[in-house]
């Protein structure tokens, strides 16, 4: 196994165990309190290359269908099958777009697309988990933005704010481990 293959595991790794412990590292904002979870997950689909962020949350996927306890609501399908499954799945999206969007950040080092990108994989995490919200409590549209978006959006606006700072100061620094292929 080479020194790429090698860092390539342990970042795949490294990142799946930050996005399960960001799931528990709670800030008490009333009314609801805010996880790092996403937090983790921008940093993983800005910091690595889509080949290695989209394994990382398949992995994270698949601990939490398994059962390991990674996801803020504990583990397993009913997780899934939860009111905050669609948000869950919205992860997949979140770490393509921000993926698609890692070539660009690169060559321009420019905080506000990272914060564009960033903001872009919250809209892919928020869509689905409202409409999947909406659906499995059968709620109206004002209710599943009122219990689903409105108490989150302070805490996602400084995640992403964080992100995009993290990620502009940290993706010139990826570079020694990746190559353009990577890409």
């Amino acid at each position: 196994m080479n020194r790429k293959s090698v860092v390539s595991v342990i970042l795949v790794a490294m990142f799946t165990a930050l996005m399960a412990a960001g799931s528990f590292i709670r800030v008490p904002l009333p009314p609801v309190p805010v996880t790092l979870h996403t937090l983790f997950i921008m940093l993983c689909g800005i910091l690595l290359p889509l080949s290695l962020s989209l394994p990382s949350i398949l992995l994270y996927l698949f601990l939490g269908l398994i059962g390991l306890p990674v996801f803020t609501g504990g583990g397993g399908f009913a997780a899934l099958a939860g009111p905050t499954g669609g948000y869950i799945a919205g992860y997949i999206p979140a770490v393509i777009v921000l993926g698609l969007f890692r070539p660009a950040c690169r060559k321009c080092n420019c905080v506000f697309l990272f914060a564009s990108a960033c903001l872009l994989s919250q809209i892919c995490i928020y869509v689905p988990g409202l409409l999947w919200l909406r659906h499995s409590l059968s709620l109206s549209a004002q209710a599943a933005l009122a219990a689903g978006l409105v108490p989150f959006i302070i805490g996602d606006l400084v995640k992403t704010a964080v992100a995009a700072v993290a990620g502009k100061t940290l993706l010139p620094r990826m570079d020694g481990f990746f190559s353009e292929d990577a890409e």
